[in-house]
């Protein structure tokens, strides 16, 4: 018996793992302290573990040679402007990454949604019965997509299968291919529309992963 549940920390761990590399991906535009780390020998051989999953290979290996070529200030400018211009100008031409966006089941065409809305306060009652909070130094609604996942690798080892499959179900699934249809629409780049394919990807394997988990 504890065997098995070594094994199962050991893939919750690897779970948390990718959670937060993408959190850190979508939480801010990439930059010398965040690529030094992605580019590190660790990190490499473990996008090297994802990609070997045929699901995710390709978008990892997109997203990992964009990073290997961020060599100069002005391919990072370059990024962080992709970043910008897809997720903080708030335009139609914009991909916003916020839940609320996309789940208010109230939503008409032309609605204004407000951002500080009921998923934000959803998520703020997760986080708090979890005895987490948002980052005084992210300014940003709770229900932004990086502070649920950084949510989701912070249950990983923490709660059952049925309750993350429940959350993960509510709070991403239910979304993320509006969200990574809308950024393959708006980026300039390639980066940005590889990182929210691997995310709808990894997120929808995942859910099949606890599925099953909880069926032995």
């Amino acid at each position: 018996m504890s065997h098995s549940n070594a094994h199962d920390n050991s893939i919750n761990q690897g779970r948390a793992m990718v959670y937060r590399l993408l959190s850190a991906l979508f939480a801010k535009e990439v930059d010398q302290p965040l690529l030094h780390e992605l580019t590190s020998a660790p990190a490499q051989a473990f996008l090297a573990q994802l990609a070997s999953d045929p699901l995710l290979g390709t978008d990892v290996a997109k997203i990992n040679a964009v990073l290997l070529g961020l060599t100069t200030d002005k391919a990072l400018l370059e990024l962080a402007a992709d970043y910008c211009g897809l997720f903080l100008v708030g335009t139609k031409h914009s991909a916003s990454p916020y839940a609320s966006l996309y789940m208010a089941s109230n939503k008409q065409d032309g609605d204004e949604v407000l951002l500080f809305g009921e998923q934000h306060q959803q998520m703020l009652d997760h986080l708090e019965q979890s005895q987490l909070q948002v980052q005084s130094e992210f300014p940003e609604p709770a229900d932004h997509l990086a502070v649920i996942l950084a949510y989701v690798a912070h249950q990983a080892n923490r709660v059952n299968s049925a309750t993350q499959l429940a959350f993960i179900n509510d709070y991403l699934n239910s979304w993320l291919a509006t969200f990574s249809d809308k950024v393959g629409q708006c980026d300039n780049g390639q980066f940005y529309t590889a990182l929210a394919n691997l995310t709808t990807h990894w997120v929808k394997s995942d859910c099949e992963t606890l599925a099953a988990s909880q069926s032995h």
